[in-house]
């Protein structure tokens, strides 16, 4: 069965925009999470920037906390973050690159260029109790260096595929790719999930690619639930005037 992981991030990014700064506000990443989770997910993720632009520290301890399913914290490999995550021990850690500029994460990790020290966290984390996934493209030399590290996972990285999705030959090429990649990635031990970009239409288009085990999708479930949802938040706040004299 493939699982569903929540990303919430973008529940905290509507949050600090009135609440920046501020030790409450709303909505709640943690609310989030619970009804997410009650919804069915099965699993929530959040990314802990080093900018601190969404998610704050205090939520990845109230989640560690109220998370019932499976924590799965993103984060770079730096050094300050990594040690929070080591003391709050998520579920599993998605160690992800990171531009101060991104409005959200583009591209993969060059786990070639960063081996070693991601060989480290790894190990790290794993001794923890943490089991260890890095975000990549679906490029052959990636995954083989994803496996040396020693990673039990590789969530392949789903941009190309949800930019060209309409595109038939742009499109079919992106998901060739991921399909060999998940391939390769079972090949040599890893475990594979996927997310980027993914959203109520392309969705299905992924189910070409085998051995998938968890789809990480964010923004594509905030932005159908503010309209979704909507409709019962105005009627609520009417019921609440209705008694103005």
């Amino acid at each position: 069965m493939l699982k569903l992981g929540v990303n919430i991030d973008h529940v905290a990014t509507l949050r600090e925009a009135r609440y920046r700064g501020l030790p409450d506000g709303e909505p709640s990443p943690v609310a989030a999470a619970r009804i997410c989770e009650a919804a069915g997910a099965h699993g929530i993720t959040a990314h802990l920037r080093e900018d601190r632009r969404h998610i704050q520290d205090r939520d990845v301890w109230s989640l560690r906390e109220v998370v019932k399913t499976r924590f799965n914290l993103e984060l770079a490999n730096a050094p300050e973050i990594i040690e929070i995550a080591l003391r709050v021990r998520p579920d599993i850690v998605c160690l992800v690159p990171e531009r101060r500029q991104e409005v959200t994460t583009e591209g993969g990790l060059d786990v070639l260029a960063a081996e070693p020290a991601l060989t480290d966290t790894r190990k790290r984390m794993n001794d923890a109790g943490i089991e260890v996934s890095l975000f990549i493209s679906p490029e052959a030399d990636q995954i083989a260096a994803s496996a040396r590290t020693g990673a039990q996972f590789i969530e392949l990285h789903t941009g190309q595929f949800a930019e060209h999705f309409h595109d038939p030959l742009k499109g079919r090429v992106a998901l060739d790719r991921l399909v060999a990649g998940a391939k390769l990635a079972h090949e040599l031990g890893l475990k594979v999930n996927a997310g980027h970009g993914l959203n109520y239409e392309n969705l299905k288009a992924l189910y070409e690619v085998p051995h998938l085990i968890e789809l990480n999708i964010g923004h594509s479930l905030v932005s159908r639930a503010v309209c979704a949802g909507l409709d019962r938040a105005v009627r609520e706040m009417l019921a609440l005037m209705q008694d103005y004299a």
